[in-house]
């Protein structure tokens, strides 16, 4: 039990104030090309105000140790506290030393920056620290049943999250002793008051199913010796929507909300949606001449194949792709099928074949870096399509989605999403209808922004892609 908070704390601070300090400094360096006169020390007098300011409020507003926060709760977290930083010394700045020419730009530069490179330094801090013995708080996990073992399993392949299960609870003598998810069942509930002393504060329930009663009780007793008590629901169909709690009538209720099914979410996400591709293909314009010059070249046939897809309302559409394979792939693929019956029930499983012969040299490369798909950025701007939502699927889909076909509809489908970045094709199709509709229900700007700057990152690895 080496895992502790204070490190943790340490690591994530440095790198916080790190990023925070590599932006000042890139920032004034550029102002400094187009000025060289630009004075450098009172810059450096205000970046200690800049730095204590900004461990003051990512600090009030939870991110150390930052523990049991979701990348998008993290990122608006972030965002939020780096945007009071700037800010809070832009007035401190300006007000308390008049007639210094501050500029405005160096300000305005280390604020854009900070937002991508804070979030960044601290991903990187967790992925290359998480292994460390002392990385992240101990955790207790009451209940050795089968949600218990999931809650351990998961805890331990997902390091980076910062809980470290180090004792398994649970009352029921038969299980004293038996290995949970790699760990013993070491004592009863009670015995938590001994892992208190010993510096664990954090701890999960994992007991679905428990009467109101006796889960109150039992948070009231846990409440004497754990300061963070998490409840984890019977992970496999489990709910898919986040919770805030209310009060209504001196009672504590749940709300839950569909967050993608409101008029608001949707104009701004539409919004965000024509103004970030239409500049992206303004910008890159010369990338897609480069693409469809070297399909043309390379195999005959059209540059431009489109493949009918269901999208918001259950219309079909036709989503755009390069094409990736032979001239009558459809035909082709009958009689590849025909000749190789043991690949039909691949087919129908997932409609992909990973060893595809229909598929051209330049077609492989552009399916592993996804960039087969920019042409759906036409459908984005169209609005048949998204720059994030559910993997748009064909009409075959439908019975693969059951009573959640109707929620997909709801939505326009995504050139990227919560799939594609959490395996793509290792991913099973139950795995993927439960992504779909957790993306519809918890939807957030925050939400697209991880999605979106963890597509970049799947796109390099090709993990998944074929």
């Amino acid at each position: 039990m080496r895992a502790r908070s204070l490190p943790t704390c340490l690591a994530l601070t440095a790198a916080d104030l790190g990023a925070l300090a590599l932006c000042a400094a890139l920032s004034w360096w550029l102002k400094s090309l187009a000025n060289p006169e630009l004075p450098l020390e009172m810059y450096l007098n205000a970046l200690p105000l800049l730095l204590g300011g900004g461990a003051a409020v990512y600090a009030l507003l939870g991110l150390y140790p930052g523990i049991g926060w979701g990348p998008a709760e993290e990122l608006r977290r972030l965002s939020q506290g780096t945007t009071i930083v700037i800010v809070g010394a832009v007035a401190l700045t300006f007000l308390g030393q008049s007639g210094v020419a501050w500029s405005r730009q160096i300000f305005a530069a280390t604020w854009l920056l900070a937002l991508v490179a804070v979030p960044l330094a601290r991903a990187g801090v967790r992925r290359g620290l998480c292994r460390a013995e002392w990385w992240g708080v101990p955790v207790a996990v009451l209940g050795a049943g089968a949600t218990g073992a999931q809650v351990v399993g998961l805890l331990r392949a997902r390091p980076w999250l910062g809980l470290r299960p180090v004792a398994v609870l649970d009352d029921d003598p038969a299980k004293q002793g038996c290995e949970v998810g790699g760990l013993r069942v070491s004592g009863t509930l009670a015995t938590i008051s001994t892992l208190y002393a010993d510096g664990v504060h954090h701890g999960i329930l994992a007991m679905p199913g428990l009467p109101a009663e006796r889960l109150s009780r039992m948070l009231d007793q846990l409440g004497d010796h754990l300061r963070h008590v998490f409840i984890a629901p019977a992970l496999p169909g489990s709910p898919d929507v986040i919770a805030e709690t209310r009060e209504f009538a001196n009672t504590l209720v749940l709300e839950v909300r569909q967050n993608l099914l409101r008029p608001e979410a949707r104009i701004i996400k539409r919004t965000l949606d024509v103004v970030a591709v239409g500049g992206g293909l303004l910008l890159f314009c010369w990338v897609f001449a480069g693409l469809a010059l070297a399909v043309k070249l390379t195999s005959a046939g059209p540059v431009f194949y489109g493949q009918r897809r269901l999208g918001r309302g259950g219309r079909e559409f036709r989503a755009w792709k390069f094409r990736s394979m032979v001239k009558d792939a459809d035909a082709q693929l009958q009689l590849h099928l025909a000749a190789h019956p043991e690949l039909r029930a691949e087919w129908e499983r997932d409609h992909k074949l990973k060893d595809d012969p229909r598929v051209t040299w330049i077609g492989r490369l552009l399916r592993r870096t996804s960039l087969d798909e920019l042409p759906q950025l036409w459908n984005i701007l169209r609005g048949e399509m998204s720059l994030v939502g559910p993997r748009p699927i064909v009409q075959d889909e439908v019975a693969k989605y059951g009573s959640h076909f109707e929620l997909y509809t709801k939505v326009r489908p995504g050139l990227s999403g919560l799939w594609q970045v959490s395996g793509r094709n290792d991913v099973t199709y139950g795995e993927r209808v439960a992504l779909d509709c957790y993306y519809v229900r918890n939807w957030s700007v925050w939400l697209d922004l991880v999605v979106l700057a963890r597509t970049f990152r799947v796109v390099l690895l090709g993990k998944g892609a074929y």
